[in-house]
């Protein structure tokens, strides 16, 4: 048990390092292309941090252990938006950008549809995977399209403070490049630590791979965006802080379960637990940036409490029905029946009381 997590704790490390390494080397050649703030937290950086969630699931699938692979992009979605959002607007109220609220958020939200939809034959066919890779191909090039159309100084201004002067040595090139080969090298030798610590662990209390897929690894594979999203928040980085979390969304099931169902055989299966409880709760999470993200363009503390405390009634139903506890059923009546009702009724409430202000409203 010692050796097993000393390997979770050396894995998530050099998950931390490998994923700091790539996103520095990328986010400087970007800045050689002059793509703005926005589109590197949802592409550059966002892809970066997530690549820890690309090394994971591909590995697990090559080992035949597709419940992590699965519960990985499942669980950091939810983890994404539910604790990194919520732990950085406690930090400090994040002011939501535009192009999020109109184009990204809901392209969050149609690709964990579409994902849930792919998913009701309870198989992530490999044609399901090439629809998927596509799409994020196109969504990519997209958003690099709308950074080399339009130009703002303001965006501009936060683009060089964060990433500095566009003009590099000319070894720069060479060194960027270097930086994410190392990345990359990294990330999969510590995806490779931070699997079998956490197929040890399992084995040893006796708990599905499924459920450590969804918890422990999908936390850990997600501690670069919660890192680089709370450092944003700190240094008033709002694009870089949000653009990272809805980018790392749209690029994990895309891109990362488009990806792992190729190189599976047989494509990856989708138990009954995912399909009917954990696919459900990504989308409804998805969902609920709509409100939360339009009410004055602004991710207030209480709205970070929400989502945080969310994710741990989430934890606290994955660990009863882990162990078949006797208090399951109730728990699960208690959220459906009273918790969940609350906080729509709340948003929508706070979502009609701050909807006639918005035309007339300036936000930055």
């Amino acid at each position: 048990m010692i050796v097993a997590i000393l390997l979770l704790i050396v894995g998530g490390g050099l998950l931390l390092v490998g994923a700091e390494a790539l996103v520095k080397g990328a986010s400087r050649l970007a800045a050689l292309v002059g793509i703005s703030p926005l589109i590197i937290g949802l592409t550059v950086v966002a892809y970066g941090t997530s690549a820890p969630e690309m090394a994971v699931s591909i590995q697990s699938s090559l080992a035949g252990q597709g419940d992590i692979a699965l519960g990985n992009v499942i669980g950091s979605n939810i983890f994404n938006v539910l604790v990194i959002l919520g732990l950085s607007s406690l930090v400090a109220p994040l002011v939501v950008a535009q192009q999020l609220i109109r184009l990204d958020v809901p392209i969050m939200i149609g690709v964990s549809g579409l994902l849930l939809l792919f998913s009701l034959d309870h198989q992530l066919q490999s044609s399901d995977g090439i629809i998927l890779l596509v799409g994020g191909v196109v969504y990519t090039l997209f958003l690099v399209y709308l950074s080399r159309k339009e130009s703002n100084a303001e965006v501009q201004a936060e683009y060089d403070q964060e990433y500095g002067l566009k003009e590099q040595p000319r070894l720069g090139w060479l060194i960027n490049l270097g930086w994410m080969a190392l990345g990359l090298a990294t990330l999969v030798l510590g995806s490779r630590l931070f699997i079998n610590g956490a197929v040890s662990i399992a084995t040893a209390f006796g708990v599905s791979q499924l459920v450590i897929g969804l918890t422990i690894v999908a936390a850990g594979t997600s501690l670069p965006e919660l890192a680089t999203s709370v450092v944003a928040t700190m240094r008033g980085e709002r694009d870089i802080a949000v653009g990272n979390v809805v980018g790392s969304n749209i690029f994990n099931i895309l891109v990362v379960l488009g990806v792992t169902s190729l190189v599976s055989s047989g494509g990856v299966a989708i138990p009954d637990a995912v399909l009917h409880f954990d696919l459900p709760v990504m989308v409804a999470v998805a969902m609920a940036c709509i409100p939360i993200f339009a009410t004055g363009n602004v991710i207030s503390r209480w709205e970070g409490v929400l989502f945080s405390s969310y994710y741990v009634a989430y934890a606290a139903y994955l660990i009863l029905r882990a162990a078949d506890h006797a208090h399951l059923g109730l728990f699960s009546q208690i959220m459906l029946l009273f918790v969940i009702p609350i906080t729509v009724i709340t948003l929508a409430t706070v979502l009609l009381r701050t909807w006639p202000k918005k035309p007339s409203s300036d936000q930055p």
